[in-house]
């Protein structure tokens, strides 16, 4: 007995091919907007303001439009960030940055959390003029 092997028997791999690009597009699509990852802040801007300097600590705070608080990027709260900086080192840098729209009283906040926890180490970011 021989036996007899067809050529359409088999696994059809095309469907699966079709859901592997659309994985891929998605994939690639959100990982654009992950890599910007950046709070929009329209800074103040200064006369006096000066070029930021590299530091291999720092910590930034931003203010955006809507008075949300953002620490590294991610949104906190005030509780929070008086958690942080109750347990960050004097010597690390803070950087605060706030939209020039925000509520000043946001930013009068957050200077009041540094000074409860006795920490001086902090530069305002604006733009230059």
């Amino acid at each position: 007995m021989r036996s007899r092997i067809r050529r359409g028997d088999g696994l059809n791999i095309v469907p699966f091919i079709d859901v592997m690009l659309v994985l891929l597009a998605i994939v690639l699509s959100v990982s654009t907007f992950i890599a910007e990852g950046k709070i929009k802040v329209s800074l103040p801007s200064a006369s006096s303001a000066q070029k930021q300097q590299k530091e291999e600590k720092k910590i930034t705070i931003v203010v955006d439009k809507a008075d949300g608080i953002y620490i590294d990027d991610k949104p906190k709260s005030l509780e929070d960030l008086r958690a942080l900086i109750a347990k960050t080192d004097p010597k690390v840098l803070i950087d605060l940055r706030s939209d020039k729209d925000s509520k000043f009283g946001t930013f009068i906040n957050i200077i009041d959390i540094l000074k409860d926890q006795h920490h001086e180490n902090f530069s305002i970011s604006t733009e230059k003029k």
